[in-house]
């Protein structure tokens, strides 16, 4: 019977349980003796520290961040993913057209987008951008299947909460027409008809009645649900 000998093992057959089994015997290490391979050791050692022994030797190459007492003046890098964020404006308005593509573009559904009709526009608004930080994987990939460029991946990371229904809300502080929509509406009155101010919470996210799989809506002090 062949088997693979590799260069150096050797090839030989054992019995076991009354069969022949061919079996390798990896070669032993040759000792070159007790001081060689002393050297060797803290060789192989001195390696592994080489950050660790430069660290010590210049302590101004630390990077350690000492949260949360720089909590002040902590600044994570640029592209930093840590929270879904919708771009607005100078005004604070949006840009989101609700065209769905990055609900569409999410590979674990984690966005759900609702639009309506505007009665004064005439046009699809944006009505909830409700996003699931719970299952959020921030693979980035609703901020580039964007084509208004409407959403933007931001490095804020303090989100630690008690209920995990608290980590499914609204993005969109206002039911309505994103920026350019708005702009072609003539008038004040009209406009202050535009939009409609929403919380994180309102609308069918978890806080307000709605369930998660195995975790019930939160109930209010007369024993409905919120």
């Amino acid at each position: 019977m062949a088997f693979y000998d590799p260069k150096g093992a050797r090839a030989g057959v054992r019995a076991v349980g009354g069969l022949e089994i061919p079996v390798l015997t990896a070669p032993r290490l040759k000792h070159r003796g007790f001081l060689p391979d002393l050297l060797n050791g803290l060789g192989s050692l001195l390696a592994g520290m080489r950050v660790t022994l430069a660290t010590v030797i210049r302590p101004s190459r630390i990077v350690t961040r000492q949260y949360p007492e720089n909590r002040a003046t902590l600044k994570m890098y640029e592209r930093y993913r840590a929270v879904l964020r919708l771009v607005r404006d100078g005004q604070e308005r949006h840009l989101c057209t609700g065209c769905r593509g990055c609900e569409k573009a999410c590979p674990n559904g984690s966005i759900a987008v609702e639009t309506a009709k505007g009665a004064i526009t005439g046009k699809n608004e944006l009505q909830s951008f409700v996003w699931r930080f719970d299952t959020c994987t921030f693979c980035n990939l609703c901020v580039v299947a964007c084509p208004f460029d409407a959403l933007e991946m931001k490095g804020d990371f303090e989100h630690a909460v008690f209920d995990r229904r608290l980590l499914v809300f609204n993005l969109n502080t206002y039911a309505g027409p994103h920026a350019a929509l708005w702009d072609k509406v003539e008038g004040e009155e009209q406009r202050a008809r535009l939009a409609q101010k929403i919380g994180p919470y309102d609308g069918p996210v978890p806080l307000n009645g709605a369930q998660l799989p195995g975790l019930p809506a939160r109930a209010t002090e007369s024993g409905g649900k919120a």
